[in-house]
């Protein structure tokens, strides 16, 4: 395990039951589409609606036997006491999907932001679904288990790669992240050259991620 992952995970206990959830991309889609936002999902949870509860469980734990088990062991039990084990690390697994970067900027529930303009939640986490799938050639499972900042860590790392072996050309246009399939890069590589590479529009990509 990667101290990313470790830094990303929160681990829920209640007497013998131990979860580990993680804030993937897919848990973090299924979430936000829930009730058509962030916001509303959060308007749930702050009212600690119990199916609300348990579908954030359910949804980022790594263990889908451990998460019931654990949820069974919290059946009748009073609210107060359900409250009193969930709530913390859910608290603490909401700030990993809203703001995984973890600075005092983070976006909260609100969109995040595109180059000046309001970019979706749902766009968003499109984007680093193709970035994953194309730039980076990770399996659609691998994509879907890994979190926002692991991806969007590995992305700084191939464009870092890139950089590195075929310098710069800032009057060549763009590449756009779903142009990079494994095919693509190993083209790359026997060519030694890219002329689509193009040093501030890549910038401009790493700024919209880390937005």
């Amino acid at each position: 395990m990667t101290p990313l992952a470790r830094l990303e995970e929160v681990t829920v206990r209640h007497g013998g039951h131990v979860v580990t959830l993680r804030p993937t991309l897919r848990a973090a889609m299924t979430l936000e589409r829930l009730y058509n936002g962030w916001s509303g999902f959060l308007l749930h949870f702050d009212q600690f609606h119990l199916n609300t509860v348990q579908t954030l469980i359910r949804a980022s734990a790594v263990s889908h036997v451990a998460a019931e088990a654990l949820l069974s062991s919290l059946e009748g039990k009073p609210l107060k006491q359900i409250k009193a084990t969930l709530e913390g690390p859910c608290v603490a697994l909401l700030s990993r999907f809203l703001n995984p970067t973890g600075d005092d900027e983070g976006q909260g529930a609100e969109t995040p932001k595109k180059t000046g303009k309001a970019l979706s939640w749902s766009d968003a986490y499109a984007e680093l679904y193709q970035i994953g799938t194309g730039w980076l050639g990770w399996t659609p499972q691998e994509t879907w288990a890994a979190t926002p900042t692991e991806i969007t860590e590995a992305f700084k790392g191939k464009l870092a790669m890139l950089k590195a072996i075929h310098g710069s050309a800032e009057e060549d246009p763009a590449p756009q992240a779903n142009d990079y399939t494994p095919e693509r890069l190993k083209e790359i590589e026997e060519l030694g050259h890219d002329p689509a590479f193009d040093r501030n529009k890549l910038h401009g990509l790493k700024a919209r991620l880390n937005a």
